[in-house]
């Protein structure tokens, strides 16, 4: 059976993403700029790139390559057609992170926002272990109501399959997950959202 994420609309999840009630692809945009300024890196890789959000602040004088890494391919088409001026740097990557991370490529710095969610701790220590950056970058959400941690809207059967490979996230056990395989946290920042919910960024450098 193929992962959710390979049969969900890009377009159901941005407008779901960016709804007032949500207001997470917004949110995320503005974080993404942060993350991609923060460190002294001209290498990058994003994991659950989707439509690509955020990519407008990548400068080409910094980064060299940047890594876009989904398992649903028309994500990845969708990104390389919306940034065609970062072509010469994007390297899109179709793969399933929990069955391929030992195919990545090595990178200076990854930013998995929303991600580990949706692949939980054991193989995102795999990832980070296998591309072996020196900072890595999460975004998680925390719900203050953890039985509805996909806000209500008009979109939201479209992800009514994600329950399947959801993971409930808690700051303590990330960091945990993260200091077992030598990642010290050295930042921590979040953003209130509607519904009670929170996207807390939490960085991590290589000791």
């Amino acid at each position: 059976m193929k992962n959710p994420w390979e049969e969900i609309c890009l377009d159901d999840y941005e407008n779901h993403m960016s709804l007032n009630s949500v207001l997470q692809l917004q949110a995320m945009n503005a974080i993404m700029k942060q993350q991609f300024e923060a460190y002294p890196v001209n290498t990058v890789m994003i994991l659950g790139i989707a439509g690509g959000n955020g990519l407008e602040h990548i400068k080409k004088e910094k980064y060299r390559t940047v890594y876009g890494i989904d398992i649903n391919e028309a994500y990845l088409r969708a990104t390389s057609k919306r940034y065609p001026e970062l072509s010469d740097v994007l390297q899109c990557l179709c793969m399933d992170l929990i069955n391929d991370a030992d195919k990545l490529p090595p990178s200076q710095l990854v930013i998995a926002n929303l991600l580990i969610e949706y692949i939980g701790y054991p193989a995102f220590k795999n990832v980070v272990l296998q591309v072996r950056p020196v900072y890595v970058s999460c975004v998680i959400q925390i719900n203050a109501d953890t039985g509805n941690w996909v806000s209500d809207s008009p979109y939201l059967h479209a992800f009514d399959r994600l329950d399947e490979v959801h993971h409930q996230m808690e700051e303590s056990a990330l960091t945990v997950a993260m200091e077992a395989i030598g990642y010290e946290n050295t930042l921590r920042d979040a953003v209130s959202l509607p519904n009670g919910k929170a996207l807390v960024r939490l960085d991590y450098q290589k000791k």
